[in-house]
C-alpha cells in the first residue's frame, strides 16, 4: 500500500485551510495510538525548567514540533524532512510568537549532519523508511547534549502493514535489533514498549487501516469518512487507552526512549 500520496493530498488541504491543521491536529491525536506514546514520553522526558532545543527529525506534518512548541514556551526546535513544503506551510500557520522559536531546513537525515546541539530528538515512525539507519542514529549521538534523550516510535517485525507498505525499506524491526543498533551506537536505554498490543491493533484496524484502504481505491469515500470515524470513535478511544494500560507482550509498534 502506498501511504505518500495520500498524505500529499492531506498536505494540499492542509496548505489552504487553517482550519483544518487544528482538525487534522486533533483527529491524529485521537486516533493514533502512536501519538498517545510519543507525547507520553516526550512529557516524562523534557523537563519544564531546562532550556529545551529539540530536533524534530523526519517532522512530516510538524504535529509534534506544534505540541513542543505550544506546552514548553521556552522551547526551540528545528525540524527536518525532505518535503519542505509540508514544513513552510506549518511556519506560515504559526503564530509569530512561535514562529520565532522553530526553524527548518530540508534534508535526507542519512546525510544531513545537525550544525546545533539538542537535548532531545523525536524520530517517529522514519527509521524504517531509511536504508542506512545507523548512520542516522550515529548523526543522532553526536548531535545529543549529555543526558540527552532520544524517543523513537517505529514498526516491529510482526506487523504484516508494515511489510507491504511500498515506502519502507525494512518491515519493521525486532525489539532486540533496535536495542542493540542503538547501544551499538553509544545509547543507554531508558525505557523500551511495544505499542498496539491487541487492544490498539483492533483501534487501528477500525479507524486507520480500514479506512485508507478504502480512501486509496475511491475518494468519493472521503465524503462518508466523518461519518463512518464518529460511528467508530467511542470504540477507538477505549481500545487505545487499554492499550496504554497494558503491559504489552508483543505488539506492532515499538517504543523505545534512549539516552546519550
Amino acid at each position: 500500500m502506498q501511504y505518500e500520496p495520500i498524505k500529499d493530498r492531506i498536505a494540499g488541504l492542509l496548505g489552504g485551510s487553517a482550519c483544518f491543521r487544528i482538525l487534522l491536529y486533533r483527529m491524529l491525536d485521537t486516533l493514533l495510538l502512536r501519538q498517545r506514546y510519543v507525547k507520553a514520553a516526550v512529557s516524562e522526558h523534557l523537563q519544564p525548567d531546562q532550556k529545551q532545543r529539540v530536533y524534530d527529525a523526519g517532522a512530516g506534518y510538524c504535529q509534534y514540533s506544534w505540541y513542543i512548541l505550544e506546552k514548553w514556551q521556552q522551547a526551540k526546535v528545528f525540524a527536518l524532512d525532505l518535503k519542505a513544503d509540508y514544513i513552510r506551510d506549518f511556519v506560515a500557520w504559526l503564530k509569530p510568537e512561535y514562529r520565532k522559536r522553530f526553524s527548518f531546513t530540508e534534508g535526507d537525515l542519512q546525510s544531513y549532519q545537525p550544525k546545533n546541539r539538542y537535548n532531545l530528538i523525536l524520530a517517529i515512525d522514519i527509521l524504517e523508511h531509511i536504508p542506512d539507519d545507523m548512520a542516522v542514529l550515529s548523526s543522532f549521538y553526536n548531535c545529543l547534549d549529555e543526558g540527552g534523550k532520544l524517543i523513537i516510535s517505529t514498526p516491529s517485525d510482526t506487523d504484516e502493514a508494515a511489510k507491504f507498505t511500498a515506502e519502507h525499506v525494512r518491515p519493521g524491526y525486532s525489539m532486540q535489533e533496535l536495542v542493540n543498533k542503538l547501544e551499538t551506537t553509544g545509547f543507554k536505554i531508558v525505557e523500551q514498549r511495544y505499542s498496539y498490543g491487541f487492544w490498539g491493533s483492533l483501534a487501528w484496524r477500525l479507524s486507520i487501516r480500514n479506512p485508507l484502504k478504502i480512501i486509496n481505491r475511491s475518494k468519493l469515500f472521503l465524503a462518508l469518512l466523518p461519518l463512518y470515524l464518529l460511528a467508530v470513535l467511542p470504540f477507538t478511544i477505549l481500545f487505545n487507552h487499554l492499550d496504554m494500560m497494558t503491559d504489552n507482550e508483543s505488539g506492532t509498534g515499538i517504543i523505545v526512549v534512549a539516552e546519550k
